[in-house]
């Protein structure tokens, strides 16, 4: 095997398993935009989602016998409930009291932290929450043994990696082929059109913040797994890098891929820049590759923000009265 063949097998699994929680997220963040909701409190909401669903994995790994990959399984599912019963109150503010969403959704990424790590400490004493089980899948059994497939999907990877993926086609299929999505689609873009051939604006507009929440909260147990092992406090950003990702993809779920895919190379560029020859040879201070995919972030934003177009109900609290 050539030294770039090895490097492609390196790095592709990492970047997969970086792409897939940017694009959950960013798909929330879709279906509730969409909707009519801006949500910029997926921070918190993964923040909130990683702290619930990492409680439940580490009590899990001490009190049961469960396979390691149903613990890690359990565990992403009561991140994605209690991501939608947080983000129950940006929808709750955001819908039915009509306030400022951006003012909610900052709100929650205040909260969320501070809320976790409080709890944390009264618990454990520490901010930490450690977990001791490793969830990485070495070899997928047969499938791994593909030629070239093998060794970038099937090797070195999560149980979240795949049920992301499924979810994203899912979720993809039901926005746009689906009445529901259609009915998400109309209130994002005109609402009092969607309301005069019956369809609930608040319900709908419901549904799409409580998905974002959901995908948020599963998205900060992903990163959990994949990248920290602990939680302690904080999903370094990537609640706001999916925004970016978003708003880079125009909306757009097959665009989202592509746009989460490049933003996760950068990451993973800038975490193993050690292991990679050329890079050494370059020999620049490490701050700069850390500070790589947020400068990649401010450059891409910087051109796809002049072309973009977010719905147009997006950010508008629904009034029926209101032509």
């Amino acid at each position: 095997m050539s030294e770039t063949a090895a490097m492609i097998y390196f790095l592709f699994p990492l970047v997969i398993a970086s792409m897939v929680p940017l694009a959950l997220v960013a798909l929330g963040a879709l279906f509730s935009e969409r909707s009519g909701v801006i949500n910029i409190a997926l921070e918190g909401i993964m923040v909130m989602g990683g702290f619930v669903g990492i409680m439940a994995i580490r009590y899990l790994e001490q009190n049961s016998v469960m396979h390691m990959q149903a613990i890690a399984l359990t565990g992403l599912l009561v991140g994605a409930a209690a991501g939608l019963v947080f983000s129950c109150f940006h929808a709750f503010a955001s819908i039915h009291m009509k306030s400022n969403q951006i003012i909610s959704a900052t709100a929650l990424n205040l909260f969320a932290p501070a809320l976790a790590i409080f709890v944390a400490r009264t618990i454990f004493l520490s901010r930490r929450i450690v977990i001791s089980g490793n969830y990485l899948i070495r070899e997928v059994p047969v499938l791994s043994e593909i030629p070239v497939l093998g060794p970038l999907l099937f090797t070195r990877s999560y149980i979240s990696t795949y049920l992301g993926i499924v979810i994203f086609i899912v979720l993809s299929i039901i926005l746009y082929k689906t009445r529901l999505g259609l009915r998400i689609r109309s209130c994002g873009e005109n609402p009092h059109a969607a309301d005069s051939l019956g369809v609930n604006i608040y319900k709908i507009r419901y549904i799409g913040v409580l998905i974002s929440g959901a995908l948020a909260g599963m998205g900060g147990v992903i990163f959990v797994l994949s990248f920290a092992t602990r939680f302690d406090g904080t999903v370094v950003g990537f609640g706001f890098l999916a925004l970016a990702v978003l708003i880079f993809g125009q909306w757009r779920p097959s665009r989202i891929l592509y746009a989460a895919f490049f933003f996760a190379f950068m990451r993973v560029i800038a975490s193993t820049y050690s292991g990679i020859p050329v890079l050494q040879d370059i020999n620049l201070p490490s701050e700069v590759y850390r500070m790589l995919p947020y400068i990649a972030t401010l450059v891409v934003l910087s051109f796809a923000s002049k072309r973009s177009r977010a719905p147009r109900a997006a950010g508008e609290p629904y009034d029926a009265g209101k032509r």
